[in-house]
């Protein structure tokens, strides 16, 4: 177990040095599978602290170069002390930026109202119209995850990684930071809209 391995997966997942050893021990010295164990302990850190309040937290403003798109976000964290932080306040602009970017309606999934939804499956069903019921049943569904990623922050691949999700990429920051962190509510403004 070298130290450049340790400090690597360190600076990649911030998480703690024996939660390192730990991984690596587990993983054989195997770097890649070490990152994915840790991704996944800090996936169920970010469950556990979900159901902490946070209350605390930053509003940031973006605006693109042109001036023609803005946004404003406000992201929660528990404490001011981890709201002051590099991370934090790095996370909240790459949350601003990829909203100017992706252009979502919602924050998530539980944010769609009903009858949005309800109008969205009419629509799928009528365009699966003549084929078999549960065939109609798999393409609605699937169309109505499409949706979901198209429409809803937490479930849109990140527009500067898209392998990652921003949900996923809030989850990491829990681990990193060992807080609750909740992307609360944002605004998008287009000139002339």
């Amino acid at each position: 177990m070298s130290n450049d391995i340790l400090k690597e997966l360190r600076e990649l997942t911030g998480a703690g040095i024996v939660d390192i050893k730990e991984a690596l021990t587990e993983a054989g010295n195997d770097k890649d599978k070490a990152m994915e164990i840790l991704r996944k302990k800090g996936a169920m850190k970010a469950g556990k602290k979900s159901e902490r309040a946070a209350k605390e937290g930053l509003v940031e403003a973006y605006i693109h170069p042109g001036s023609r798109v803005g946004v404003l976000v406000e992201v929660n964290c528990e404490t001011d002390f981890v709201s002051r932080t590099d991370d934090f306040k790095t996370l909240v602009k790459e949350i601003a930026l990829h909203i100017a970017a992706a252009n979502p309606l919602y924050v998530s999934i539980a944010d769609v109202p009903g009858d949005v939804m309800e109008k969205e499956q009419e629509i799928y069903k009528e365009q699966a119209k003549g084929k078999p019921e549960d065939i109609i049943n798999k393409m609605v569904e699937g169309r109505v995850a499409k949706y979901y990623e198209e429409a809803c922050l937490m479930e849109q691949p990140f527009v500067k990684n898209p392998d990652t999700k921003i949900k996923d990429l809030v989850a990491q920051a829990v681990g990193k930071m060992g807080e609750n962190v909740v992307v609360r509510r944002f605004s998008r403004f287009v000139l002339g809209n």
